[in-house]
């Protein structure tokens, strides 16, 4: 499977996934939604997955992940909160999150 194919294929894998473990939630009041972007150049404007969490995902379904090229990408494209979503063949997903996002979602927000 070449990597464009391979990346449409996780980038909807992971929408859905974040659909079926977040469908008893809500967030903010409202049903938890996530679907693939729209790709055409990267950035805020395109994200992997839009949903109205308050995350960019970074998605990577790869055998091999290259976490701080993924890490810098999510943090070059992304906004406050950022995560790679990675999963490798027949894995789970995982999330990476720089530590100091991490640490603050940790902590009450007052």
């Amino acid at each position: 499977m070449n990597s464009c194919v391979k990346g449409k294929c996780g980038e909807r894998s992971f929408a859905h996934y974040v659909e079926q473990q977040l469908s008893s939630h809500t967030y903010k009041g409202e049903p938890i939604t996530c679907r693939r972007g729209q790709q055409h150049k990267g950035g805020e404007d395109s994200p992997d997955c839009v949903s109205n969490l308050p995350v960019h995902f970074e998605v990577k379904r790869t055998e091999r992940l290259r976490l701080y090229d993924a890490v810098e990408q999510a943090i070059r494209d992304g906004g406050d909160l950022v995560a790679v979503a990675h999963r490798a063949n027949r894995k789970q997903w995982v999330a990476v999150v720089p530590m100091d996002q991490f640490l603050l979602l940790l902590v009450d927000k007052e």
